[in-house]
C-alpha cells in the first residue's frame, strides 16, 4: 500500500488527506495572483485528412474553427469535466492551431486571476480540440493519433513560475 504523506508536507498530494481519502483542496486562503498556463498537444493524420482541411472540403464545415471553438469552450467547463478542478473565471483562452508535415500542432493559452491555476483549462482545451479536430475528419482517417499533449508553461501561484524542459 503507498504511504500517505501529511497534507501539506513536500510532496504530498493535495487531493488527499492522511487517511487517503480523496477531498477538494481548500484554497481559500491563498492569495488572488495572476495565473496563465500554455499546454501544447498534436495529432497525426492522413494525407487525405489533411488535403480535405486544407482546401475546405469537409462536408461538417471548417475542423480548424470547430476544434478552436471546442477548445475555448471546454477551457471554461473544466471543473465539470475533471473531478475536484474549482471553477474557475477565465479572463482569455486562446486555442491555435498550426498545419504540420504530419497534420496540426495545437497550443491553448488561459488566464485568471484567482487563488488557483489554469493548468488543467489549458490542457483540457488542447485535448478537446484534438478530439474535435478527429470528429470532424474521422470519416477519411479513423487511425489519426493525438498525441504529446503536455504544460508547457505555468505562471503565479505559490508554486511560482514553471517552464517544461525538453527531454
Amino acid at each position: 500500500m503507498m504511504a500517505i504523506k501529511e497534507p501539506g508536507a513536500k510532496g504530498a498530494l493535495t487531493h488527499v488527506d492522511a487517511r487517503g481519502r480523496i477531498r477538494m483542496v481548500d484554497v481559500g486562503d491563498k492569495p488572488v495572483t495572476s495565473r496563465e498556463a500554455v499546454a501544447r498537444g498534436s495529432i497525426a493524420m492522413s494525407a487525405a485528412a489533411r488535403k480535405l482541411i486544407r482546401t475546405g472540403a469537409v462536408k461538417k464545415g471548417d475542423p480548424l474553427q470547430a476544434a478552436r471553438l471546442a477548445g475555448i469552450m471546454a477551457a471554461k467547463k473544466t471543473s465539470e469535466l475533471i473531478p475536484l478542478c474549482h471553477p474557475l473565471a477565465l479572463t482569455h483562452v486562446s486555442v491555435e492551431l498550426t498545419a504540420t508535415r504530419t497534420g496540426y500542432a495545437i497550443e491553448s493559452r488561459v488566464r485568471t486571476s484567482g487563488q488557483t491555476g489554469v493548468e488543467m483549462e489549458a490542457l483540457t482545451a488542447v485535448a478537446v480540440a484534438a478530439l474535435t479536430l478527429y470528429d470532424m475528419v474521422k470519416a477519411v482517417d479513423k487511425a489519426m493519433e493525438i498525441t504529446d499533449v503536455h504544460l508547457v508553461e505555468k505562471r503565479g501561484g505559490r508554486s511560482g513560475h514553471y517552464v517544461r524542459v525538453k527531454s
